[in-house]
């Protein structure tokens, strides 16, 4: 009987599935090697026990438990608070990382090596999608168990729980869908985060429109709040918390808000992922060089072959040969970083699109600010939506900004070059604020102009409204900072983008969770105080690992500890009427953030980069 030769090629190939194939497959089998992927996954279930349990310290320390019916209570607000937390973390992460992983791969360029493999256009869509939402989908396979321990305690239906995780899946389907075919029709990583998230936020912003009725009573015959269930991932999970709605909805065939909200997300996923599989190949290789091609073969015809070099030189000292055509030079200036932050299209010209996106949601949102305030005096139910969430996208947009601006270098190879000029730390950090300033300006000024509206619309006083302005630069100074020190910082772009989004998104979060929290177990700060204490502890380690673990220092310790317990300061003193206190409190801690990843950008830039510099300023 023959044996196979131990140098023999394998007879078969790894398993993998027919329509995902072997991207997927690989991530498949790397991610369990990868430590982070189970600190990830224990962390984020270690989070959701300690939120029970701060929530149950605070109704303990402000009521007496008396009986079953505190159970419920605390089980049935628990449940309030958890489903839209999942919901939200769930379409942020399955968005941006699918988006992410395949726009990490067309900077570095090994996504053009994909395309001359005999991989279907449907294995390598629905491969990268799937390999993108893995991380994703096993995040909610882990908190799935502790998000169904709010059953035991009352308020609560079983069926409440499916269907929250049922809506979650789906969700996480189409914004993973999303994310994934953006990635593979836009160049470059900044506009496709971007993007995805302003799609996402218009997407709910016009659903929240349908919902209040400003298209209209009815769509199509139908209440116009059913077709915001089954369109909104957020309205499906709202409608599901209520007891009662699934008697009360109806849309077609379907009676519950889960069922309709997964049969339009699963289409809407369909039609995503349809697109992408018929145009893939012909969205890549980039079509930047198509544009470049012509316009190097335009200049050459234009240009005589009989000119000489004498008769060139006889031309302006401002030009310069290109080729067999000539190209007028600029005038770079003192730094040249700031100059093609600024002068330049670094980041693709379709940022523009993006800007007006923006531009559009803001005014969006003043206009109905302003429409509200011709009736009453705007409440905080109105403010909320049209003030916070504008201003909580354009910190994500300064952020994604600040953080591309630097791993989109690393990954075309540019940065190592600028490594070797003799560019000073201070004209490499201040030429990339200053570009991250002109480039986002629209997201930083226009949060401003909404707070101008606050004071005009009455919804806020004069020093209120200057208050909060105030906040909001210094809210947005450190999300600049904090992508300009993790792009630094992270040799590895999609993780650089993920711990600076995250943060960003955590902070948001944690905020909004606490605020509910307080708000729900209304009592004093001092029985308040000590159950958050665990939290802030928690918040604080988490902010150092994301901050300090590459490059620590005593200052970013400092700030990581400091930020939490001045957020839940700054909270407190808003809830009690006390403006000046919160500003205070926020402007004094993430300036000092601020100041404390600053610093260390210019004073520790060749620690941070790997740069040698010793003796090159003497000489």
């Amino acid at each position: 009987m023959a044996t196979a030769s131990p140098l023999a090629p394998p007879t078969s190939d790894p398993p993998s599935l027919v329509f995902v194939g072997p991207v997927f497959t690989r991530e498949w089998m790397t991610l369990p090697r990868r430590g982070r992927t189970f600190f990830a996954r224990g962390a984020v279930v270690v989070a959701l026990l300690v939120l029970l349990s701060t929530a149950w310290q605070v109704l303990a320390g402000t009521q007496v438990v008396r009986n079953v019916g505190d159970f419920a209570r605390f089980g049935s607000i628990v449940f309030q608070v958890l489903a839209p937390l999942v919901l939200t973390a769930v379409v942020f992460f399955a968005a941006l990382s699918t988006a992410a992983a395949t726009a990490h791969e067309k900077d570095r360029k090994t996504f053009d090596l994909l395309l001359l493999t005999n991989l279907s256009n449907s294995q390598l869509v629905l491969g990268k999608l799937a390999a993108g939402m893995l991380g994703t989908a096993h995040l909610l396979l882990a908190v799935a168990p502790v998000f169904a321990l709010t059953a035991l305690l009352g308020g609560v239906g079983r069926r409440q729980t499916l269907d929250v995780l049922i809506i979650a899946a789906a969700a996480m389907l189409a914004a993973g869908s999303l994310g994934s075919t953006v990635a593979l029709w836009r160049e470059r990583t900044f506009q496709t985060l971007a993007a995805t998230v302003l799609a996402i936020v218009v997407w709910t912003g016009v659903w929240e429109a349908v919902d209040r009725g400003l298209f209209g009573e009815t769509l199509l015959g139908r209440d116009a709040t059913s077709w915001s269930v089954a369109a909104s991932p957020w309205h499906a999970v709202l409608a599901t918390m209520r007891p009662a709605s699934d008697d009360q909805f109806a849309l077609g065939p379907f009676t519950s808000p889960a069922g309709a909200y997964s049969a339009v997300a699963v289409g809407l996923a369909f039609l995503l992922n349809l697109i992408a599989i018929l145009r893939v190949r012909v969205w890549n290789p980039t079509r930047e060089i198509l544009p470049r091609v012509a316009a190097s073969e335009s200049s050459q015809a234009a240009v005589p072959h009989t000119w000489s070099l004498a008769k060139i030189g006889e031309r302006s000292p401002n030009t310069a040969v290109a080729g067999r055509g000539l190209r007028a030079t600029r005038a770079v200036g003192n730094n040249p970083i700031l100059w093609r932050e600024v002068r330049t299209w670094a980041y693709g010209r379709k940022v523009i699109f993006i800007r007006i996106v923006f531009t559009l949601l803001c005014a969006a949102a003043g206009w109905t600010l302003l429409e509200s305030a011709k009736e009453r005096t705007p409440s905080s139910d109105d403010v909320v939506p049209l003030v916070v969430l504008p201003a909580i996208v354009a910190a994500l947009l300064i952020n994604m900004q600040a953080v591309t601006s630097v791993t989109s270098e690393r990954d075309a190879r540019a940065l190592d070059l600028l490594l070797v000029t003799d560019l000073t730390a201070k004209e490499f950090i201040f030429g990339k604020l200053g570009g991250i300033v002109y480039n986002a300006k629209e997201a930083l000024l226009l949060p401003l102009v909404l707070c101008g509206l606050l004071w005009y619309t009455r919804a806020a006083s004069g020093e209120s409204a200057v208050l909060l302005a105030g906040g909001w630069l210094s809210a947005a100074a450190f999300a600049m900072m904090l992508g300009l020190h993790v792009g630094l910082n992270d040799a590895e772009s999609r993780r650089a983008a993920a711990v600076s989004l995250g943060t960003i998104f955590f902070l948001v979060v944690g905020i909004a969770v606490s605020m509910r929290i307080m708000v729900a177990f209304s009592g004093s700060f001092q029985a308040q105080l000590q159950p958050f204490l665990a939290t802030i502890v928690g918040g604080g380690v988490g902010l150092y690992v994301a901050l300090g673990r590459r490059n620590p220092s005593p200052a970013i310790t400092l700030a990581s500890f400091l930020l939490p317990l001045s957020t839940f300061y700054a909270i407190t003193s808003f809830l009690v009427q006390s403006p000046l206190a919160s500003l205070l409190a926020t402007a004094g801690a993430y300036g000092f953030a601020t100041a404390a990843l600053l610093i260390p950008a210019v004073y520790e830039f060749d620690v941070a980069t790997g740069r040698t510099t010793s003796g090159t300023e003497e000489t």
